[in-house]
């Protein structure tokens, strides 16, 4: 959309101002203007036909005498409507129009062209169509004064700025926000539109009620105009709306689209003696249907607001008016409103319908209240100038709009630190004045009110700041050197958990994934293992992606799976991502996850392979454990309350310090009939288990004693509960234990396994001797025998 400067003029003083040095300080002051359009053309005037004759060697062109103030010119013409006495706009030698197209003296077929009359297609002020070109020229009015620049007579002699905007700044796509931004800029004064009229002796309760049986609409406001006469609306306000890209329809239409791009305020105006005496505001029921404006039936859902008259919808709220309720020739007495509603019902109904419009674009964001109030009276005084309207006495209003004011302490200090300048206390007065921010002021600390129409500005200083910089200009900013300390920049937290993981990751032979945050429902009941209530988008775009996950593993085990389909058999790759569930708020954390299948080495040179298993499943993660500094701290045991997806004999789950913090283990053969490992842990929660930096420690020099036993025990007694022993009866000479071998068959009983250990003892101080070491060995050896009613296998 385009910002009209005549438009602006009428709010602030420009009319002297060079507009393309005025469009470099608006975007120095953080509003862009991407481009500057000028409408004026030299060297155009109004003329009058005074002769017309055909020309000699043409059966369509005419040969014309145009007084044009000063001097009456031969002009060759070819339109249809040339007439003697017409009033009409020349283009005189020397006139360059769109196109780069120059008017020069010429021979049109052997008679002399002094200039050319034209059609308002042709100055680029038109669309040119069948419709336009039938036209033929552009007939003036016949007060059109003759000389005079028909540009400013027809009021097209404006220029335009196209602008680009941040998110936050989209009021200034409306006339009035933007010319703060312009009075800022120029340090002048902002003059407020007329908002008065005169009032009927009449109570406007008597003609409406209002009942708004919703919360999502914070203000809503009506007022009553009658005797309305529907007729074209005056010059400037069509060319103002055809410079915004609005079509002109009559001048009761026009009036509702020239305030909301005045004040950003949509209004919408409905045929009082069609809707009749109850407003209801109401959320639509389910599957409603309303007909709009366009014809067509639109059914509705319980989250779209609708302006109805207690029983049939008569408007979709913020987005289209229903064919029932619209204004029409014969509307005679009209309702006005003018409403603040929840910008996110907006927002979706106009996408789910299909109808994004100038006044649903602008009620999706926040509203000032105090413009909400004046565009319904500003309607009202336009009504009453250019439509004959008489205006009721009083509004009926609903209002829960919460109005604390904003309010803003910001000291000089501050504001020359944060922004590296040096803003004396004058200077930051006449910004502060120039935004139309009041203030007071204690010593050099500003308690600064901020305007209700800045709904991007909250109640923090550094906005107030940044509003002083951006107005006193950022180049203006002295380049010095940081007087800061520097620091060294690193990963902290999760941050660096995650790099430090994915790095070691890697380092076992893994390639990392990136699957969807976004997945099925039916996905989401997938590997539970303590889940909390899954989060389902509102508006989901597709059935797939309609839950925000809560496990990395349905989504890494489908690629997994899609690799073993595709013949990839050899797998190993891991992903570390957020997930997120809601408790009594929503809850976001850091996992892993890894998964394995095929062979983890083959070299086929050497014969060489190893097929993934359940202990290089376990060894991995150990050597992750062990790697981020939980040596000695982790259990890994059997558990019997995983997933479902889990084999429930080949699994095991992680505990840090007692505390759950994963698990791992091999695939359901209802998931993979083949050998497929997964494991799944959170980091986020490993986080909270902290470890000591780690500490440099010395080559023992003194030789190192290993002893090899292996005990046979019963099948359902796990290897980590007689480490466990191993440990306690061993002390601190005993400094590594090792399983290397596990064997059930021949010669062992069938509900038996043994399990060999190797042992080794050591002491920073001194040789041990073999006395000592077989003393606390054999120790060993008793403990288990006893505490496990187990045996010492000899072969």
């Amino acid at each position: 959309m385009a910002i009209s400067l005549n438009w602006v003029n009428d709010y602030v003083d420009i009319k002297n101002e060079d507009k393309k040095t005025l469009a470099q300080k608006i975007t120095d002051a953080g509003i862009n203007v991407e481009k500057v359009i000028s409408n004026n053309i030299a060297n155009l005037v109004i003329g009058q036909i005074e002769k017309v004759e055909m020309h000699p060697d043409s059966d369509h062109l005419h040969v014309c005498l145009v007084n044009v103030g000063d001097k009456t010119l031969q002009i060759v013409c070819g339109a249809s409507n040339v007439r003697v006495g017409l009033k009409v706009i020349v283009a005189l030698e020397g006139a360059v129009l769109p196109g780069d197209f120059t008017i020069k003296k010429s021979k049109i077929r052997g008679v002399e062209s002094n200039g050319m009359i034209c059609a308002l297609f042709e100055l680029g002020l038109e669309e040119k169509n069948d419709e336009t070109y039938a036209k033929g020229i552009t007939e003036l009015p016949d007060d059109a004064p003759v000389g005079e620049d028909p540009l400013e007579y027809l009021g097209y002699n404006d220029t335009l700025y196209e602008l680009d905007l941040n998110p936050n700044r989209t009021d200034c796509n409306n006339h009035l926000p933007f010319a703060y931004e312009v009075a800022a800029a120029l340090n002048k004064k902002v003059t407020m539109p007329d908002v008065s009229f005169k009032e009927l002796d009449e109570d406007v309760n008597n003609y409406v009620s209002l009942d708004v049986k919703t919360d999502n609409v914070s203000m809503y406001n009506l007022m009553v105009a009658k005797d309305v006469v529907i007729k074209e609306s005056p010059n400037f306000i069509k060319r103002r709306l055809e410079a915004a890209g609005v079509r002109s329809i009559n001048n009761v239409v026009d009036i509702s689209n020239y305030v909301m791009l005045e004040y950003g305020q949509p209004l919408h105006f409905f045929d009082k003696d069609v809707v009749g005496d109850k407003i209801v505001v109401r959320m639509a029921h389910d599957k409603e249907i309303i007909k709009t404006l366009d014809g067509v039936d639109r059914e509705l859902t319980t989250e779209d607001i609708v302006i109805s008259d207690g029983d049939t919808p008569l408007c979709v709220a913020g987005v289209m008016g229903g064919l029932n309720s619209g204004i029409t020739e014969a509307t005679k007495n009209i309702l006005i409103e003018s409403a603040i509603f929840n910008p996110y019902n907006i927002r979706y109904t106009s996408i789910r319908l299909g109808l994004r419009s100038e006044a649903s674009l602008r009620l999706e964001k926040p509203l000032s209240y105090e413009f909400t109030l004046l565009a319904i009276k500003r309607a009202c005084h336009l009504l009453e100038k250019y439509a004959d309207a008489k205006i009721v006495k009083g509004i009926v209003t609903y209002d829960k709009v919460d109005k604390t004011p904003k309010v803003v302490d910001v000291s000089l200090e501050s504001i020359n630190s944060i922004l590296g300048m040096n803003i004396k206390s004058e200077e930051v007065d006449n910004i502060l004045e120039a935004l139309g921010f009041t203030y007071t002021k204690k010593g050099d600390v500003y308690t600064v009110t901020i305007p209700n129409r800045r709904q991007d500005i909250y109640n923090q200083k550094e906005d107030i700041i940044e509003e002083i910089g951006r107005i006193y200009g950022y180049d203006n900013i002295e380049p010095t050197l940081p007087l800061i300390k520097t620091k060294k920049g690193e990963y902290r937290d999760n941050v660096k958990l995650r790099k430090i993981v994915s790095k070691k990751i890697r380092s076992l032979g893994f390639s990392e994934i990136r699957t969807y945050t976004l997945i099925s429902e039916e996905e989401t009941t997938k590997y539970d293992y303590h889940f909390g209530k899954t989060i389902k988008l509102l508006r989901p775009m597709l059935k797939e992606k309609s839950c925000v996950r809560q496990s990395i593993l349905p989504s890494l085990v489908n690629v997994l799976l899609y690799n073993k389909e595709k013949k990839n058999n050899d797998v190993f790759i891991y992903e570390i991502s957020n997930v997120y569930h809601e408790e009594e708020e929503y809850v976001e954390n850091s996992h892993l996850a890894f998964g394995i299948s095929g062979e983890y080495l083959n070299n086929t040179w050497n014969s060489l392979s190893y097929k993934v298993d359940f202990y290089l499943m376990k060894g991995i993660v150990e050597n992750l454990l062990n790697y981020l500094g939980y040596n000695n701290r982790y259990t890994l045991s059997l558990s019997d309350s995983l997933p479902k997806e889990i084999h429930p004999k080949i699994n095991s789950e992680i505990t840090i310090d007692g505390k759950n913090v994963g698990y791992f283990g091999k695939l359901h053969p209802k998931v993979s009939k083949e050998d497929v490992y997964v494991c799944e842990i959170d980091l986020s929660e490993i986080l909270e288990h902290k470890t000591g930096d780690v500490k440099y420690q010395e080559l023992n020099k003194y030789p190192k004693v290993e002893k090899d036993v292996a005990f046979v025990v019963n099948k359902d007694i796990p290897s980590i509960d007689i480490l466990k022993a191993i440990k306690k009866s061993g002390g601190k000479l005993l400094t590594d234990i090792k399983i290397f071998d596990v064997y059930t068959g021949d010669r062992i009983d069938e509900n038996k396994k043994s399990i060999a250990y190797k042992l080794t003892f050591e002491d920073n101080t001194r040789t041990l001797t073999e006395e000592e070491v077989m003393e606390i060995f054999n120790k060993i050896i008793l403990d288990v025998l006893e505490k496990f009613k187990a045996t010492v296998r000899d072969k």
